[in-house]
């Protein structure tokens, strides 16, 4: 999973720069000379050690809680963040990314007789929305059932009727993999990776996608405000992220690999974005249509991830449903996250 996410935001960002490219008769952002464009210039550099430096506090905020007692799994304070952070995943797709995407894909810069008479935004999140509830399946049985056949019995013997099964442990391997216990824990510690690696996807796709937006901006008016907002959008993401990455006890490598691939995954955006300034039209067909698509299946991706995967997952648990205070405590972290990054949707 981790080669395909790899893989395929790879493929994003080496041919970004082509498929935004193309003709188009609106009106495009005005020259605002070559002061404008060094001061804008400063901006996206100032941008991209803010977003990469928010994006890696927030995601390592949860994966530190291993040092930190109040921000273990286990503890209280860790549902109150998770749920804080879901509020975020789902307001990022309801509130920044779909009316985005139903704006793009119906531009008046598009063929209104063929993207105007059908609502392909909603369309598309839609399809990306069961795409993901078919990934999230098919992934959690496939590890699911490599485990159990790795885990299979080596040996047994059957004495006066009793069957006596021998397994054996595999040394070396990870706390995490250590760390899984019988009686489900195992299926939990497996369902908790694909949730982390189909939410970073999701996470990604967007991510590259507003990072090449604000990089080929050359007005400083429309980058300051997107400065701050996107390194809090950052932050905020990075922790719903690294609070699913905790739970999937991964080995200390792939940690690192998934928060570092979160952190840089904007500010390479941002790069791309700089150096494809002067051929980069936003108004372009070509553009408005590949970003169209692709924010609808983000969108897609994050508001099933935040309702099924992360919300649901953990408000319906006996612990929460068992504890009027953490539950309330819950409702209200959630709303507060959801909030926040409504409230941002004004600058970014």
């Amino acid at each position: 999973m981790e080669k395909l996410i790899f893989f395929f935001s790879l493929l994003l960002l080496i041919l970004s720069p082509v498929l935004v490219s193309g003709d188009c008769t609106c009106d495009t952002e005005e020259n605002k000379g070559v002061n404008s464009k060094h001061e804008a210039l400063m901006y996206k550099i100032g941008a991209i050690a803010s977003i990469l430096l928010g994006g890696a506090v927030g995601v390592c905020i949860p994966v530190l809680g291993k040092r930190f007692p109040a921000l273990r799994p286990e503890n209280d304070i860790f549902f109150m963040v998770k749920a804080f952070a879901a509020g975020v995943i789902l307001s990022t797709g309801f509130i920044h990314i779909l009316p985005d995407a139903f704006e793009q894909l119906t531009s008046p810069c598009l063929n209104q007789s063929l993207w105007g008479d059908f609502p392909f935004a909603g369309f598309v999140a839609m399809v990306s929305a069961i795409g993901t509830l078919m990934i999230d399946t098919f992934a959690t049985s496939y590890f699911r059932r490599s485990y159990f056949n790795k885990a299979k019995p080596v040996n047994s013997d059957e004495e006066n009727g009793e069957v006596h099964v021998h397994t054996h442990a595999t040394h070396g391997h990870s706390h995490g993999s250590s760390a899984i216990v019988a009686g489900g824990g195992e299926s939990e510690v497996i369902r908790h990776r694909v949730i982390s690696q189909v939410l970073e996807l999701g996470i990604v796709v967007h991510s590259i996608i507003i990072g090449i937006s604000l990089g080929a901006s050359v007005s400083p008016n429309v980058i300051k405000p997107l400065f701050t907002a996107l390194t809090f959008h950052q932050f905020f993401e990075g922790m719903g992220l690294g609070g699913c990455i905790t739970q999937a006890r991964f080995k200390s490598r792939a940690v690192v690999v998934m928060a570092l691939f979160f952190s840089l995954t904007t500010p390479v955006g941002i790069a791309i974005g700089i150096g494809i300034t002067n051929v980069y039209d936003e108004n372009s067909p070509t553009a408005l249509i590949v970003e169209g698509v692709l924010d609808s299946a983000a969108a897609g991706i994050l508001i099933y991830m935040s309702l099924v995967d992360l919300l649901a997952a953990d408000f319906m648990t006996p612990r929460i449903q068992g504890n009027l205070r953490l539950q309330i405590g819950a409702h209200i972290s959630l709303l507060l996250g959801a909030g926040c990054m409504s409230v941002l949707a004004k600058w970014a």
